[in-house]
């Protein structure tokens, strides 16, 4: 198990510039909810968003996080979504 602010302490490492928000969405530190906005992002599918993701987070996707609400934007994107 983890908490919220472990997982993103891992993302943070992996993404220092980015505004990451994490979440636990059943309250067992191992379903999170996870949003990430990252200048790493750009030029990407989102596809590799998420490989990029999952190699920061490590082992820990496969152990201690049994599931992960993953949304990805770069700047750029979060920008329009916010208006």
């Amino acid at each position: 198990m983890m908490e919220p602010e472990q997982v993103r302490a891992l993302l943070l490492e992996a993404f220092p510039e980015a505004d990451v928000v994490v979440q636990d969405m059943t309250g067992t530190r191992d379903h999170f909810d996870a949003r990430i906005v990252s200048e790493a992002f750009t030029g990407k599918s989102r596809i590799e968003q998420h490989q990029l993701v999952y190699a920061a987070l490590g082992e820990a996707i496969h152990g201690p996080i049994h599931a992960l609400k993953l949304k990805t934007y770069t700047p750029e994107a979060w920008a329009k979504i916010k208006g």
